[in-house]
């Protein structure tokens, strides 16, 4: 099961790198959504996928879950929710000041000359 998450996480990584690298603005930032998913996957993966009881039983458990990869996944949700809003608010008060979402055109014409 490791190494099919393996492939998802690259499969992950692999779209967001190329909507990153594209010219649209809404496409970098769903770019970014698409890494961040790519990391949850990651840090789920590298915490190892077992199955067990529940993370807090006492001291005396037999079979536990880790909960470190979970908490840190959940950490990582928030984040990722509240630069992707960020994001959004930002793209969209460019838009409404500069009627376009091409990185070229937001850059300025002194970049090419």
């Amino acid at each position: 099961m490791e190494v099919l998450m393996s492939i998802l996480v690259g499969i992950l990584f692999m779209a967001a790198v190329y909507l990153m690298l594209s010219r649209s603005l809404l496409r970098i930032i769903l770019g970014t959504g698409l890494l961040s998913h790519g990391a949850h996957l990651l840090i789920l993966t590298m915490g190892g996928l077992k199955t067990g009881a529940a993370p807090l039983l006492g001291e005396h458990a037999k079979f536990y879950t880790d909960p470190l990869p979970q908490a840190l996944i959940l950490t990582a949700i928030v984040i990722s929710f509240g630069v992707t809003s960020f994001f959004l608010v930002l793209a969209y008060r460019a838009y409404q000041e500069l009627r376009t979402d091409d990185m070229d055109q937001l850059r300025g014409k002194d970049h090419y000359e």
